[in-house]
């Protein structure tokens, strides 16, 4: 349950922080990818947080769970953020390709990752989150 918590509440800092950035509401920060913080990274660390305090930091459960936080925080930064920038690219190129009237095509999303920045702050986000809920 701590997980989903800070999950929501990880989400619930993107909108506010979109909303005093760029003074409007946008719904989709809510329920979408990227932005500070990582929720990613806020649920995973959450979740190795909880199992740490609950079963000890030394158990097999805490290693996978801090397994399963550290792969999910190198995917967030790593994989999906390499996806938005290449979706920025392709964008580019298909702008460029409808402008000469050759194609139309919708726009792929470019926001699917995270900084390193985002993610070292969901990380403390939801370590301290699962420490305060726990």
């Amino acid at each position: 349950m701590t997980t989903a918590a800070v999950w929501v509440l990880a989400q619930s800092a993107k909108v506010f922080i979109g909303v005093v950035k760029e003074k409007r509401f946008n719904f989709r920060w809510f329920i979408g990818t990227g932005g500070m913080p990582s929720s990613h990274a806020a649920g995973a660390s959450a979740l190795a947080t909880s199992v740490g305090l609950e079963y000890g930091f030394n158990s097999p459960l805490f290693a996978v769970a801090a397994t399963f936080a550290l792969v999910t925080m190198f995917d967030a930064q790593g994989v999906r953020r390499a996806t938005g920038y290449q979706a920025t690219i392709l964008n580019k190129m298909m702008d460029d390709i409808y402008w000469k009237g050759q194609i139309e095509e919708q726009k792929l999303k470019e926001l699917v990752g995270h900084t390193p920045v985002e993610v070292l702050a969901g990380f403390v986000f939801g370590v301290i989150c699962a420490m305060v809920l726990y």
